[in-house]
């Protein structure tokens, strides 16, 4: 057997090994748990949701950070996300948890694939935190950014997966550069510099922890979701288990201005979240807050 086929047999034995273990009575607690929220969260704010035009920033960081104590997430922040002012937060995508750690810390709004509207449940989620639909048809990629242009020039904090999908968490691909021309200068001459304005954050978003201590790489697919993975069985899984860690380390914010072009801009960005990533596999999530990415 090849040694990549090898290894990957080995980590889904101790991740089928680990599911076995997960305890449905935990997963039936919190699915009740995140229900029950979820009925209450959208009574309170009934009139808002009949609207159609999704719940307040306050109301989104309430239900996301309740939710995310019933699930066992513990999330810890390294570095100052950006809140003041507009800003296009940039991360990488390791999982469904991803949205969950950064909107109970961040007031934030997501782009998300056109196909996540459609889906039970999380479609209808999606939608109540306003989150830009892109689809992938170039026809409509204008218009598209223009909407997501819009909405930074009115002060939204939006938040961006370049990768274009989700990883196992010990990596991060190349970052596509397109929707980093949100963050371009408006044409009227007379207004400030869009690209002054605007500030972009890298992110780096890390599955490190398993009940307090490291997790191997062996363990984080039970957490992470990509691939061909179903999501049904695999959210059953890491409700029945313990608390994970998620480490989100908020890199040194720039400007599109700063970069002779946008791809020059993703090359930074993406050098800056693998180094985040890689120091918080390592226990040293803060290292990469000290130096130049790529160092």
């Amino acid at each position: 057997m090849p040694a990549r086929a090898e290894a990957r047999a080995g980590r889904e034995a101790v991740v089928g090994r680990a599911a076995m273990r997960a305890s449905s009575w935990l997963a039936a607690g919190r699915t009740l748990g995140i229900l029950g929220w979820t009925l209450w969260i959208a009574l309170a704010n009934l009139r808002t949701l009949l609207r159609g035009k999704g719940v307040s920033p306050r109301v989104s960081l309430a239900w996301h950070g309740r939710v995310a104590r019933i699930c066992g997430l513990d999330i810890r922040v390294h570095g100052r996300p950006v809140t003041e002012r507009a800003v296009l937060y940039v991360s990488n995508h390791a999982s469904y948890l991803d949205i969950i750690a950064l909107s109970t810390t961040l007031p934030c709004c997501f782009v998300s694939k056109a196909e996540v509207n459609d889906w039970p449940v999380f479609g209808w989620l999606a939608r109540q935190q306003r989150t830009v639909f892109i689809e992938r048809r170039a026809r409509r990629a204008g218009e598209q950014l223009d909407i997501l242009k819009q909405r930074l020039e009115d002060g939204d904090h939006m938040v961006v997966f370049p990768e274009g999908t989700s990883t196992d968490g010990a990596r991060v691909l190349p970052f596509k550069s397109s929707l980093f021309e949100a963050a371009r200068a408006n044409s009227h001459e007379s207004d400030m510099h869009r690209g002054d304005t605007v500030a972009i954050q890298p992110v780096s978003i890390a599955y490190s922890r398993l009940d307090g201590m490291p997790m191997g790489r062996a363990f984080r697919p039970l957490f992470t979701w990509y691939g061909d993975m179903d999501l049904g069985p695999h959210l059953w899984t890491m409700l029945g288990l313990g608390r994970v860690g998620i480490d989100l380390v908020f890199h040194e914010p720039v400007r599109l201005s700063d970069f002779e072009s946008r791809k020059h801009l993703a090359d930074h960005c993406w050098r800056a979240v693998s180094d985040g990533l890689s120091g918080a596999l390592r226990g040293r999530p803060g290292d990469s807050l000290n130096r130049t990415p790529g160092e």
